[in-house]
């Protein structure tokens, strides 16, 4: 058996086209434009790509970007001024810090010092913990990506057997509380988890997000179950070249899954696609007007 490839650059495609539309309707019908402020401070070469591709494709939707590049010399009190104004712009609807931020600056304090209704990476920690308790919230993108292919691929996920294998704030803690949600049996491994083996090879679904390239071999996937791997990885192969590779070993893998994301082209194409979703649900909710169903849980 030979897995279903889930290409989450195409289901990205077709929910930013879903903002897109919802977007134009906001216009037409209520005079309102989504607008996401992104903020990065310093120069991280790949936080800057990052930031100009979420720029780029919050403009191709429709809707207002506002990008605040920073010096990595400025101080914390600049930074939550900074955020502070957005908290009170009635045109920003979403705001983004980019992560990691200097040494000198608490990304906690940064993180909760954003108005938790536009607080579009669901971070914040009134968000997590209306997560976790069931109530309405800003759900972080990849989590949220993650299940939205999950629905596609599997269809009704009542009942059934999901590890998530990673327990970080950003993806494996809200990843288990969506699939709790789902009213899936969940099972939250990591790293030192002693029998992973034999929790994988009982797992429907498996989302891996440890951080550990080719953590999770091939062999002990159950046959036919659907794989998740949000893990992105530089690795360099014999002749000194690199490859990037996901925390699943995705060769072996796909010959036993029912389905299985790709590394690259499965969950990372996702994340900003969410990220725009999220957006235009906090303008929404902001607006007391109803969110299109399939941008949020």
């Amino acid at each position: 058996m030979t897995a279903q490839i889930i290409e989450g650059k195409n289901f990205a495609v077709a929910l930013r086209e879903r903002v897109a539309e919802h977007t134009a309707y906001l216009k037409q019908q209520h005079n309102i434009t989504p607008g996401l402020a992104v903020v990065l401070v310093g120069e991280d070469p790949a936080s800057e790509v990052y930031v100009r591709s979420k720029g780029k494709q919050t403009i191709e939707a429709g809707m207002n970007s506002y990008q605040h590049k920073l010096a990595v010399d400025t101080s914390e009190t600049e930074l939550l001024a900074l955020i502070d104004r957005l908290n009170t712009d009635p045109d920003v609807h979403g705001i983004l810090v980019q992560l990691p931020l200097p040494d000198h600056i608490d990304e906690a304090l940064v993180i909760n010092a954003i108005d938790p209704a536009k607080d579009v990476d669901g971070f914040h920690i009134s968000n997590a913990g209306l997560l976790a308790t069931g109530q309405q919230a800003m759900v972080p993108c990849t989590p949220l990506g993650c299940l939205m292919m999950l629905r596609e691929y599997c269809g009704n996920l009542s009942g059934l057997n999901a590890l998530v294998i990673g327990r970080s704030n950003i993806v494996g803690k809200p990843m288990a509380q969506l699939l709790l949600r789902e009213s899936c049996t969940v099972t939250v491994a990591h790293s030192r988890t002693r029998n992973l083996p034999e929790l994988v090879g009982n797992a429907d679904i498996v989302v891996a997000a440890v951080g550990r390239p080719l953590f999770v071999e091939g062999k002990w996937i159950k046959p036919g179950a659907t794989v998740i791997d949000v893990g992105i990885n530089r690795i360099e192969n014999s002749d000194g070249t690199t490859r990037l590779v996901g925390d699943v070993d995705f060769d072996a893998a796909k010959e036993i899954a029912g389905a299985i994301t790709p590394v690259p082209g499965g969950v990372g194409p996702m994340t900003i696609a969410c990220l725009l979703a999220n957006t235009v649900t906090a303008c929404c909710r902001a607006s007391a007007l109803p969110v299109p169903q399939g941008l949020t849980v």
